[in-house]
């Protein structure tokens, strides 16, 4: 079962043997991947990273921005007041 045009988002860089690859050649050789293979692939599309898959040299760089579900920046750290400060 080859992966679908919407797993691979758009801005999420992927390169085999160091070349960077489009959708149809990233769906082309999910084609002959196992199960187990396209999830690990799958996850790497979320995170980013480099891995091997049947000798094929990946590297994923997702989008630089990181985003909430709704779509929005991340408020940061949420600072609680300690003991001391609470009075």
């Amino acid at each position: 079962m080859a992966l679908s045009p919407q797993s691979i988002r758009k801005g999420v860089q992927v390169k085999f043997d160091d070349v960077i690859v489009d959708k149809q050649t990233i769906i082309e050789k999910s084609e002959s991947w196992t199960e187990k293979q396209e999830l690990l692939f799958k996850k790497f599309l979320k995170q980013g990273g480099k891995c091997k898959i049947q000798g094929l040299k990946i590297e994923v760089t997702p989008q630089h921005e990181v985003l909430t579900s709704k779509g929005e920046k991340p408020s940061g750290k949420i600072v609680s007041p300690g003991i001391d400060q609470r009075f």
